[in-house]
């Protein structure tokens, strides 16, 4: 296996325009390819900006898919963008779309766990789990900002094998914890690469923070700053990431017999946790075999 790159872009769209943010993507792919890159990872909403007030037909256009998939092909770059994406009786996504890099359209993630009024006022939850494509030889899952705020979210990609999980992000103050924190774990717990672009600036009363962060499996992470705009460029080690599921099989040594209430909800007391099913080692930890 080789070792392809994923860029993260940090930066504040054009309020408004998804023609100059057309633009701004194309200018920024071809920085990040020319870098080395195979992939290039959008903010949330890069297209029209995230706290911009409602979002009028023509920066919900379905046509901006298109146009966002003619931009990787004419680079020959693999991009996940984040843009809001009309489609029938009106109903408006907070989106996310992978393109490969002859310009073919792979997925289109719509955001599952909408953030407060700013996404729930505009944006319909997504139906769907999240899926797994290939880019640039990389199986690449992705999530949009709050979303990775929530383990199962991320675990249910690293099991669907995903290598990187790719965040469109519009994280605010004061929630740099996300980035500083959060991010690295989501990485190391799923054994995964995580590739989390965030804007900078204000949009109205948002400010946001910046610090766009690409972290590996082993916890560390290459970091932007807060406020100007920038492209990381890391490598993605699939030989190193190989080893190090090996040396840490936190998916193959998970009991998930016992996390229940993970997905079926608490019972009617809070305190017990659901019921949990039987254990199928009730005598203990399961005997070591003799070697």
């Amino acid at each position: 296996m080789g070792r392809p790159a994923v860029a993260v872009w940090q930066m504040a769209p054009v309020i408004g325009s998804p023609a100059a943010n057309l633009a701004r993507l194309r200018e920024a792919a071809s920085t990040a390819a020319a870098r080395g890159a195979g992939l290039l990872v959008t903010p949330e909403l890069a297209l029209t900006g995230y706290d911009i007030g409602a979002l009028t037909d023509d920066l919900t256009d379905p046509a901006l898919l298109e146009d966002t998939a003619r931009i990787a092909g004419e680079i020959g770059l693999g991009l996940v963008v984040g843009l809001a994406v009309r489609e029938h009786a009106g109903v408006v996504w907070n989106a996310a779309v992978a393109v490969d890099s002859t310009g073919t359209i792979r997925a289109t993630y719509r955001k599952i766990h909408l953030f407060g009024g700013l996404d729930s006022s505009r944006f319909a939850p997504g139906p769907t789990v999240p899926t797994v494509v290939e880019l640039d030889g990389v199986r690449v899952g992705m999530l949009i900002c709050y979303d990775i705020e929530f383990p199962e979210a991320a675990r249910s990609l690293a099991l669907a094998g995903a290598d990187l999980i790719a965040v469109p992000t519009a994280n605010m103050a004061p929630w740099t914890a996300v980035n500083e924190h959060i991010i690295p774990a989501r990485a190391v717990e799923n054994q995964v690469y995580v590739a989390y672009a965030n804007h900078i600036g204000r949009e109205r009363d948002t400010h946001y923070v910046g610090r766009s962060v690409i972290a590996g499996p082993d916890g560390t992470a290459r970091r932007a700053g807060e406020t100007a705009e920038e492209i990381l460029v890391t490598a993605i080690d699939l030989d190193d990431l190989t080893r190090r599921r090996a040396a840490s099989p936190y998916l193959a040594d998970r009991r998930p017999h016992l996390y229940h209430a993970l997905t079926t909800g608490f019972a009617d007391d809070p305190g017990s946790h659901g019921a949990v099913p039987d254990d199928p080692y009730p005598d203990g930890p399961v005997p070591e075999e003799d070697s």
